[in-house]
């Protein structure tokens, strides 16, 4: 555990550590695994609910991992994997080298702890083609992928006794003028106590995985318990990159899953319903029944909301928004009976879709029973949370599912904050035409990488012992001003209130002015928080410091989008709104610019000056071509 160097005030510990963890998915795990393995076992992990993160309850069909090929006659090497991960744009050249040269070693390491990715006879990890790929290098142990990482990780993290601190919301970073010094958190055992659990942390290195800022939108897959914590970190000076970067699609909204890859390709029936439950199957009247067939299929490989495909499959993502957010309507799948058009010939399909089902075996009577055939797990799944498709509709909507910005990070993904890291979604790393799957394995590549800075050795940077004692001071008179049992309103209402204003106006569709007076009002909020917030008993506290922290995020955010719509107009994961645009289609009354205009590969950087985030684009550095000759590396 981390040693309680002296009591600060009013109960208030401090804990020294040399590098805390903060985060409780695969990223985070692997970060402290890394670094106890690299001979630094003054770590410690700090989690909020070890069991609530991304990773552990987020997936999809068959949640895909991303890594260089490693089974078949199709070549491969480092540099081409680096150069597909930088030709995506938006991607620094030393970044997607280093994940190109470390994906075997970290996708090896997960296979030594036990996680099922299926191999040949012979023992070759077979793979497939993803979205944004050209070869055959995603593979999948099923929809859970990344739980079975988190629990193989944890595992292997307890096994070294590496101690996890649960319960414990951090919410402020420690700064001196040579970096990160440590942070503020909230101990949730010790929130009755007149300290209301504050706890303060001292630490030589910082590594944040705390995930995607999930918070920022109300329209969303990530699971209830991942809320995100980048805030702090922009806050206190770490810069952002690609922060307007999001990829958004399909998911059903009780139980919260992608509806991707097989529950699209079974071609399942789109139904939307009015308030007087009249039914109507929207892709037909919208597109015709074979049209409506052909890109339902596509949803299933071209998934995630592409600008450049909105008169693809992303038409899908559009015309179920517009039932949803324009007409009032909700929308369903509905695998047990054929969508208009389907007939039991097949004859209306195209050649693609027929050749896929018929090579799948999948050319059963009803979608459910081609749901069965091709991908029965994913049946299960939803019947583990209470949701039988064979008896019932699966209520859909178009949801934020992945940040594909995040903080700046170099090639060892420590952040423009010395001594701090940034690792998983919580890092820019991911470009702006990320292939499917990239993620999960970014998030083992940072954690390694950033193990290996540390390990090399890091500079002292003291703590601001008297500042921080001032500060906590300052919080706890705040809090207890804050404490009103008999008022009514929360900080979950307030969040709630600007995670609705972001997914109308700053989702996969962006209007200008009205993301510009929502940027006013976050701002407004922000400046009296404190003031305006409401605490009925302590047990809010962690609550309202997320929905701080939230604000924070959705500040920067919007400053990003609001920068790249003013420049670009669109870009792969989201369209500007703008009333002199053309139709995208007569069924559809939203006016947009639907065409990509990044002309060249670059970062959007976001920075915070005063009270204010400001944006700035800046080019890209190139992929390096470090030296490879076996002599001169073995020497050096």
């Amino acid at each position: 555990m981390p040693s309680c160097k002296v009591e600060l005030l009013h109960g208030i510990p401090l804990l020294e550590v040399g590098t805390a963890v903060i985060g409780s998915g695969s990223a985070a795990l692997n970060a402290a695994d890394c670094l106890h393995a690299l001979g630094q076992t003054d770590v410690a992990v700090f989690a909020e609910r070890v069991n609530c993160g991304t990773s552990r309850n987020a997936g999809s069909d068959k949640q895909t991992y991303y890594k260089i090929s490693l089974a078949g006659d199709e070549a491969d090497s480092v540099g081409a994997l680096a150069a597909d991960l930088y030709g995506g744009g938006g991607i620094n050249g030393g970044v997607a080298y280093a994940m190109a040269a470390n994906s075997a070693r970290c996708f090896l390491k997960l296979c030594e702890l036990g996680i099922p990715f299926p191999t040949n006879e012979y023992g070759a990890y077979v793979g497939y083609q993803t979205d944004h790929d050209r070869r055959r290098r995603a593979t999948s142990a099923g929809p859970l992928t990344s739980k079975y990482m988190t629990e193989a990780l944890e595992k292997s993290v307890r096994g070294k006794d590496i101690p996890i601190l649960d319960g414990m919301t951090v919410f402020r970073l420690l700064t001196t003028p040579q970096g990160i010094a440590g942070f503020l958190c909230i101990d949730h055992a010790r929130l009755n106590e007149p300290a209301r659990g504050l706890t303060a942390v001292r630490a030589n290195q910082v590594i944040l995985a705390t995930g995607g800022p999930a918070g920022c939108y109300e329209k969303s897959v990530f699971p209830h318990g991942q809320i995100g914590m980048s805030g702090m970190a922009l806050e206190a000076g770490a810069a952002g990159a690609n922060l307007q970067e999001w990829q958004y699609g399909l998911a059903s909204v009780g139980f919260r899953w992608n509806v991707s890859g097989s529950y699209q390709q079974v071609l399942p029936r789109y139904v939307s319903v009015d308030e007087n439950g009249a039914e109507r199957e929207f892709l037909a009247d919208a597109l015709g029944n074979t049209r409506a067939l052909q890109l339902t299929f596509l949803k299933g490989y071209q998934w995630p909301f592409d600008s450049e495909k909105i008169r693809e499959s992303s038409l899908v993502d559009l015309l179920v928004y517009h039932e949803n957010s324009t007409l009032g309507r909700r929308v369903y799948l509905d695998y047990r009976q054929n969508p208009a058009g389907l007939s039991g010939d097949f004859a209306a399909l195209d050649a693609q879709t027929l050749e896929y089902l018929t090579n799948s075996n999948a050319l059963q009577p009803i979608p459910l029973a081609r749901l069965a055939k091709m991908n029965p797990r994913a049946i299960a799944l939803y019947a583990e949370n209470g949701i039988d498709l064979a008896k019932e509709m699966l209520e859909i909507g178009v949801c934020a599912q992945h940040h594909n910005g995040g903080l700046a990070v170099d090639a060892n993904w420590q952040t423009s904050l010395p001594g701090l890291y940034a690792v998983g979604e919580a890092a820019g790393t991911f470009g702006a035409a990320r292939p499917g799957g990239s993620a999960l394995a970014a998030g083992q590549i940072g954690g390694l990488r950033a193990a290996r800075h540390i390990a090399q050795g890091t500079a002292e940077r003291g703590f601001p012992l008297e500042e921080t004692i001032a500060e906590c001071n300052t919080l706890l008179t705040q809090w207890a001003a804050r404490l009103r049992p008999d008022a009514a309103g929360s900080a979950l209402q307030t969040r709630a209130h600007f995670a609705a204003a972001m997914s109308r106006c700053a989702a996969q569709l962006r209007d200008q002015a009205q993301m510009q007076a929502l940027a006013r009002e976050i701002r407004a909020a922000l400046a009296g928080f404190y003031e305006n917030a409401v605490l009925q008993n302590p047990a809010e506290l962690p609550a309202l410091l997320q929905t701080r922290d939230t604000l924070q995020t959705q500040c920067a955010l919007l400053d990003a989008m609001i920068h790249a719509a003013e420049s670009v107009q669109s870009h792969g994961g989201a369209l500007v709104v703008s009333p002199k645009g053309a139709e995208i289609s007569p069924a559809i009354p939203l006016r947009a610019l639907p065409h990509r205009a990044l002309a060249e590969n670059r970062l959007l950087i976001t920075r915070r000056t005063g009270q204010k985030y400001r944006s700035e684009w800046q080019p890209v550095s190139p992929l390096p071509k470090p030296e490879d000759w076996f002599e001169a590396v073995y020497n050096k």
